[in-house]
């Protein structure tokens, strides 16, 4: 049963409920606290504070635009490309998209016109859909996009270079096309986060994209009345499987634009939302914010919020910890996923497993796991050491034209993650550290994962992440980029923090404090790549100088 039927079957059972929400609140506090990736888009007029369509109108829209499609030649074997922020329109056309028997090519909001242009080309994209907040770069773009027979702009005052989805899609029929789909024809393509490298086209088929919302369904017992807010772009598997885990059984869900802590609880009581999925951030945002007591909660209506869940990168145990000290009454959850994956839930910890915060958890709904040493040996027994596999339905297909690096990471059905993990002896997962990201210092293995999760329990730190430098003696030293609470700005010393990290053992303690913003991607994950670039040896010293 392709992710479109049940489309049809919530238009039909419950068409008049509102299915989607769209939330533009005017953010008015201090920058500090205004989720950064908002601001790195061209700026465009307001939209209204609200918006919501029905369930009936959803599925109206999403065939308007698959009508649309097919009668300028688009179909299976095609792709389609989404540029667009989080709102209202975004659903309706991937699954318009889905309807023709196409692909939808969600791309990632802050791609430069360079990178649009080669993640079109390598997805072979025919049809490109954007925003107001891509005009500019999209312009840029078109010399390269000669496969695009078909540029579709969402929003008002269309350039003179696209058509108006709009307009074009009010004059389209909205009768189910009905095109005839199979689980395992091809879906969608993904792109990998780009923290490793270049961004890499990742091909997922329906069964796929089905059995990832029914896995994040199952996880957290979603049921009709409950109302997911969703923060994160919808271009990742992450937030699109947490929301579509609501799809499966026809809830609501609101989407988020403009994220401060105080945004977050008014969206969350505004909207009586039960279930919230929050990246690291924007969770160390809340609870400073309630700290500082810029924040109460007795200031917002928030008794039906039953789960909050984090996911995309490791969740120390002291932000867990403070927070079930605010929300002792909340369900916890982590997820742990890729693209290749589909996304969240492949690894999660379990609502009932509060008492293994920290870890990843056990294989999620109909997936396994397992550990395989440096010469791809199974690793048997607990505990265990070695690099984390995962096999299930939600694995991609393949590297979309890349058999050599599809060929290196699918090995007899099962993903290789390049994650290295650790398995304790109840069979859970703890996530050690990126394989990539290992330090080797005078031949001993450091992972910075868990330096970071020992770190982050410091009172004055906000966020840490933990790189390796050159070094001519050891090879590489520990530096840790360290982000302090505003509250402790100018007042917390590097010897300050070298003292806290004494409990360490001494080969993990970092060599070098650095004080400044952690880089994280759209995703809420560690940008390591962008970090080792800004401080590699020539770029440290130039910037101490000038200190």
């Amino acid at each position: 049963m392709p992710i479109t039927d049940y489309l049809r079957r919530n238009a039909a059972q419950f068409g008049d409920e509102v299915a989607l929400v769209e939330v533009n609140p005017q953010i008015q506090e201090e920058r500090r606290v205004t989720w950064r990736d908002y601001r790195l888009v061209e700026h465009t007029d307001p939209t209204p504070y609200r918006r919501e369509i029905t369930w009936k109108v959803f599925d109206e829209k999403a065939n308007r635009l698959a009508n649309l499609l097919l009668e300028r030649g688009v179909g299976k074997g095609d792709k389609v490309a989404v540029l667009l922020m989080n709102c209202l329109e975004w659903l309706p056309i991937y699954f318009g998209i889905l309807k023709t028997g196409a692909v939808a090519v969600p791309l990632n909001f802050r791609y430069t016109a360079d990178e649009i242009k080669y993640c079109l080309g390598i997805a072979e994209a025919n049809v490109l859909l954007f925003g107001p907040e891509f005009v500019g770069r999209v312009e840029d773009a078109l010399p390269g996009l000669e496969l695009c027979r078909m540029l579709l702009y969402v929003g008002k005052d269309c350039p003179t270079f696209a058509e108006d989805y709009a307009e074009l899609t009010a004059n389209t029929s909205s009768a189910d096309p009905m095109i005839p789909l199979d689980d395992n024809e091809d879906a969608a393509i993904y792109f990998s986060s780009g923290t490793t490298g270049f961004p890499k086209a990742i091909l997922h088929d329906h069964t796929s994209i089905v059995h990832a919302a029914r896995m994040e369904k199952e996880h957290h017992k979603t049921t009709h009345d409950d109302v997911f807010l969703c923060i994160p772009p919808l271009y990742h598997t992450g937030a699109k499987i947490h929301l579509l885990g609501g799809l499966l059984v026809g809830s609501r869900s609101v989407l988020l634009r403009g994220v401060t802590p105080q945004t977050i609880f008014q969206t969350m009581s505004d909207e009586r939302c039960t279930i919230c999925w929050l990246l690291v951030p924007w969770a160390q945002d809340i609870l400073l914010a309630l700290e500082e007591g810029r924040l109460k909660i007795e200031d917002y209506q928030l008794d039906q919020w039953r789960l909050m869940h984090i996911g995309a990168q490791p969740v120390p145990k002291s932000l867990v910890a403070k927070w079930k000290e605010y929300f002792p009454h909340h369900d916890y959850d982590t997820n742990y996923g890729l693209s290749e994956s589909m996304g969240p839930g492949v690894v999660h910890l379990g609502m009932e497993n509060i008492h293994k915060v920290g870890a990843i958890g056990i294989p999620g709904y109909g997936c396994e796991a397992k550990l395989i040493g440096p010469d791809g040996a199974v690793q048997e027994g607990n505990p265990a050491l070695g690099e984390l596999c995962v096999k299930g339905p939600t694995l991609m297909s393949c590297y979309y034209n890349n058999p050599q690096a599809t060929e290196e990471t699918l090995v007899d059905g099962w993903l290789l993650t390049g994650d290295i993990a650790e398995r304790d002896e109840d069979g859970f997962y703890w996530l050690v550290d990126r394989k990539k990201d290992v330090i080797i210092m005078g031949g001993e293995n450091i992972y910075p994962v868990q330096i970071e999760a020992f770190m982050a329990a410091h009172p004055a730190i906000k966020d840490v992440a933990v790189i390796g430098l050159p070094d001519q003696r050891l090879g590489e030293i520990s530096a840790a980029i360290v982000e302090l609470k505003p509250d402790y700005e100018g007042k917390v010393s590097a010897e300050d923090i070298d003292a806290f990290c004494l409990d360490l053992p001494r080969y993990k303690r970092p060599r070098k404090i650095i004080f400044d913003h952690v880089i994280r991607n759209a995703t809420g994950k560690i940008d390591k790549v962008a970090l080792r670039k800004l401080y590699n040896a020539e770029n440290l010293v130039a910037r101490e100088n000038n200190a």
